[in-house]
């Protein structure tokens, strides 16, 4: 059977379906229009090289897989063997409607045929430097989602014992900690507190460490002339400025039009359509989150300094009659805005209208 499809493949292009799992790759192979080999193996590189190098010797191979947990670790060992490995988002995979079974190998056939036949799109990989880099940001996400839960914890704690007068406000500051340390509490709950106190301290004092960090990387010779183009937008701190710098890139060329990179951060109205009937309705998500977050806080900064923008949302205001439609809407054209400024390589320009 193996001489059989080695006589079919030889010399010739050959496209890969690549579904991964934790533990085990599916891999569907076609070549020529047909369907020459559907297999499994464990989720192990040398593994995956040795099927490619023993099965394949001659052909041209292209492989195609879906984002998920591994990152592009798996996209630059390819690359770096010479083959041509295409990433593309989970939620872009072109599938039929009434399609209600799913499972690894009909993905796997999926990702094989819509990379033969060149029915995807790709994602934009960013390089390993900047993956790395990007991690700093990524990693202070984490701490302050872990700061936000200790300080609750705490809360709770103090509040299940009937203890009011100690727990911290809203904004925690340095005399809250103090407050805290100096509460007459029983030798148990004291214990309790102090451990918790400690783990927030631990974590405040990373936070610290992840800032300094990312406040460094502003200096770095390849993110400096973007990262100041962007702060230069009112509204955008340093912090900001550097995080978008890490998740959009320098380069934001590969956005050919203004909507596509509003597209990428989802902030586009999702729309739902049929003959003569247009609805539009809320913004489509897609892409990071943290994101849309960072950019909606920054937006309702903005429209105080700006009165362009502060007369976008006004507008949107008055004819959707939705405060959050509005800053939406602003956090929108702040995006396509930025995107002109680091084409133009000039820096924003406050007040002026389009």
């Amino acid at each position: 059977m193996r001489k059989v499809i080695n006589h079919i493949v030889k010399n010739k292009e050959v496209y890969i379906g690549l579904e991964d799992s934790k533990t085990s790759w599916k891999l569907c192979v076609r070549s020529g229009g047909m369907e020459v080999r559907l297999t499994s193996m464990p989720a192990s590189y040398p593994v995956l090289r040795a099927f490619l190098k023993n099965n394949f010797p001659g052909c041209k191979i292209h492989l195609i897989y879906e984002a998920s947990f591994r990152g592009f670790n798996l996209y630059d060992r390819l690359t770096e063997e010479g083959v041509e490995c295409v990433v593309i988002p989970p939620h872009l995979v072109t599938e039929p409607k009434i399609n209600r079974v799913k499972t690894d190998k009909r993905d796997a056939r999926r990702l094989a045929k819509i990379l033969e036949n060149s029915d995807y799109r790709a994602c934009h990989i960013p390089d390993k430097e900047r993956r790395e880099d990007r991690q700093i940001s990524r990693t202070l996400i984490g701490i302050q989602k872990d700061i936000v839960a200790v300080k609750n914890r705490i809360r709770k704690l103090l509040a299940f014992h009937g203890i009011e007068e100690g727990i911290p406000d809203r904004t925690w500051t340095k005399q809250s900690f103090v407050d805290l340390k100096n509460l007459k509490l029983s030798v148990s709950l004291r214990f309790s507190l102090d451990i918790l106190i400690e783990e927030l301290e631990h974590l405040c004092e990373m936070k610290d460490r992840l800032l300094q960090a990312l406040k460094e990387l502003t200096k770095k010779q390849r993110y400096a002339t973007t990262y100041q183009l962007i702060k230069s937008m009112p509204g955008i701190g340093w912090l900001t400025a550097i995080r978008l710098v890490l998740e959009w890139g320098e380069d934001l060329s590969r956005f050919k039009r203004s909507n596509r990179i509003a597209n990428f951060v989802g902030l586009t109205s999702s729309e739902y359509s049929s003959g003569e009937v247009v609805h539009r309705g809320r913004i489509t998500g897609q892409g990071r989150s943290f994101v849309r977050a960072w950019l909606i806080e920054c937006a309702w900064r903005a429209i105080r300094k700006d009165p362009a923008l502060l007369d976008k949302f006004n507008r949107v205001w008055r004819n959707s009659g939705s405060k959050k439609k509005a800053i939406v809407a602003v956090a929108r054209m702040m995006v396509v805005r930025l995107r002109s400024c680091v084409l133009n390589e000039s820096p924003y320009v406050v007040g002026v209208v389009q």
